[in-house]
């Protein structure tokens, strides 16, 4: 056993785990935050897309014990105050998922990529940066559209003209 420790959702956490545990089985498992995914355990589908340190990883191939003093953010951590983060809002507006299976690690990547291209990606950076993600019930179609005006609203909120 070792012991882990890192910041969950703005939560400090810590446990004695097995070395060999995988970050997703902490956060489902151990903290019972199940939005998390296991879709596929070879990191093909990005189901189990969460945030570590502000960058998107895969949890279903990641040890826990790599993300020691970490921050961790998973789709339980996005929304704030109950009010949804306004990538989600976008997937709920546009229809962007029909299961809801890999929504959570959509959401996670698509914030990530708004995070790193900017606000106004175009379609072709949308579709190249969800890659690794799949959806086996839609045709992208919305998601495209969800993952366009959730970007917009993230430029907006983190407009100064926003709060005016």
């Amino acid at each position: 056993m070792v012991h882990v420790s890192m910041t969950v959702n703005g939560r400090h956490v810590s446990a004695e785990i097995d070395p060999r545990t995988l970050l997703v089985q902490f956060l489902r498992d151990n903290l019972r935050l199940t939005g998390t995914h296991v879709g596929c355990d070879t990191s093909q589908c990005g189901a189990c897309t969460v945030h570590v340190d502000g960058a998107a990883i895969k949890s279903c191939t990641t040890l826990a014990v790599t993300c020691n003093g970490s921050s961790v953010t998973t789709i339980e951590g996005l929304a704030q105050g109950g009010k949804l983060h306004p990538m989600q809002q976008a997937f709920q507006d546009n229809h962007g998922l029909q299961c809801g299976f890999c929504t959570p690690g959509m959401i996670m990547a698509s914030v990530d990529l708004v995070n790193r291209e900017g606000f106004s990606p175009d379609e072709r950076t949308i579709r190249h940066g969800l890659e690794g993600n799949i959806c086996r019930c839609t045709g992208y179609h919305n998601i495209v559209k969800s993952v366009a005006q959730g970007a917009r609203e993230m430029g907006a909120a983190a407009s100064p003209r926003a709060a005016e």
